[in-house]
């Protein structure tokens, strides 16, 4: 099923590469990051030209909950644990700054841009949520604890941040990449110093993006060991509850709720992608439990790169790739999060080219996550089952949720007949 986003919008068409060509900067991948990466260099008078395999918005963007806020969990505490004040107070000026972007998008684009409070709740943990308003205001950010929602939860506290939004992404993003230049049905087969290959043509560059989601380049920059990909869904209620904000359980397997319009849409039932969990059972369970008079408009799924610290990597793909660039790891915030990265990398392309710290894909590799990684990767490999997945030989697990065939590596999904999904594969599934 469709997600809410597409009710009345209208999506732009754009024509296929016809035969070889250049550009100064290649984006490659046309979902959110990408356009709003494109964009930002089209304002800036960038030469650039954005290749998109299928149909942009297509993949992970579409079925997005659209929250935009600085308010990614409980993320400040532990950036502050890791790396000090000064890279929370970072992150946290430049994902506020990425709201204040989206505001005036709206405003050039005639777009409703719903301004709303947001709260990361928890359900048994005061201290937890204490701990982050303290970390909030060793950064300078206003923020307020509080006990009580219009939830139907009882909660041990909630951190409460204001002035942040919520969008139809879909209505956003259509429009901005009108007058972009885009070519879409034009798929990068292979990459090659300064030229790309695509089924419609070469394409000579100076510099290339990557914005598809999870990278596809395995051979630098180590993205198979650095991330994995979570899985989530979302049922749209009507006839349920307009709970006047934007909610996030402190825990990662917790729910998320916000508003559109006359629809409640519950979100949870995460797992690692290729493995079990709730799934839309859960979520059609509390909603009979707490919603008893609500009915399905929807549903749908929707999955996210998670890095290893819970920082996107956006900056150069690897140390020794000058002329490679990247935007991935947004870690279920990719709305405010791709803001973000489009507004590095674009300033990192004008020059001179110094990458953000925090943000680094160099960064650290050693965190804890790094171990689940390598053990998942090496078990499921060396897994003798079928069918295996092109992008590194991964025995899929058959999702019977949602009727497709999921990577527990590094996420890739494909359909029962073995068709492409998600990426990071590039081809269809072997048998």
């Amino acid at each position: 099923m469709k997600s809410v986003w597409y009710d009345n919008v209208e999506k732009p068409k754009f024509n296929s590469l016809e035969g070889d060509t250049e550009t100064d900067v290649l984006i490659i991948g046309g979902g959110l990051s990408g356009i709003l990466c494109a964009y930002m260099l089209h304002k800036n008078d960038i030469d650039y030209m954005l290749i998109e395999a299928n149909e942009i918005c297509n993949g992970i963007t579409k079925n997005t909950t659209a929250k935009i806020t600085a308010q990614h969990g409980l993320i400040y505490d532990k950036i502050i644990r890791k790396y000090g004040v000064d890279s929370a107070r970072e992150y946290y000026l430049k994902n506020s700054r990425a709201i204040e972007n989206y505001r005036e998008l709206c405003r050039i684009f005639d777009c409703n841009f719903e301004t709303k409070s947001a709260y990361v709740y928890s359900l048994d943990d005061k201290t937890e949520i204490e701990n982050e308003i303290g970390a909030y205001r060793a950064i300078g950010a206003d923020v307020e604890f509080v006990e009580d929602t219009p939830l139907f939860l009882k909660i041990a506290g909630a951190v409460k941040l204001d002035n942040q939004g919520q969008i139809n992404p879909l209505e956003l993003l259509y429009k901005i990449s009108e007058k972009l230049n885009i070519k879409e049905h034009t798929k990068l087969v292979n990459l090659l110093p300064h030229c790309a290959e695509t089924t419609k043509g070469k394409i000579k560059f100076r510099r290339a993006v990557f914005t598809t989601h999870f990278p596809i380049l395995n051979k630098h920059g180590m993205y198979s060991l650095k991330m994995y990909q979570d899985r989530s869904y979302v049922i749209a209620l009507e006839n349920a509850q307009d709970v006047d904000g934007m909610y996030i359980d402190a825990s990662q397997k917790g729910l998320s709720f916000r508003n559109y319009g006359d629809l409640l849409l519950l979100g949870g039932g995460s797992h690692r992608t290729g493995k079990k969990g709730g799934g839309f059972n859960e979520l059609i369970s509390f909603a009979e439990n707490h919603y008893p008079d609500a009915v399905i408009k929807t549903k749908y799924a929707t999955q996210d790169c998670m890095t290893l610290d819970g920082i996107p990597y956006i900056g150069y793909y690897s140390k020794i790739t000058p002329d490679l660039f990247v935007a991935t790891g947004f870690n279920k915030w990719g709305f405010t999060s791709a803001m973000v990265g489009a507004e590095i990398l674009c300033d990192m392309i004008k020059g001179p080219a110094q990458e953000n710290s925090v943000f680094s894909p160099s960064r650290s590799i050693f965190h804890p996550q790094l171990a689940i990684n390598c053990f998942e990767t090496i078990f499921s490999m060396l897994t003798p089952t079928v069918p295996r997945c092109p992008h590194m030989g991964c025995a899929l697990k058959y999702n019977k949720q949602e009727h497709t065939w999921d990577c527990p590596c590094h996420g890739s999904r494909f359909t029962e007949d073995g068709k492409l999904i998600d990426n990071p594969a590039t081809d269809d599934k072997r048998l």
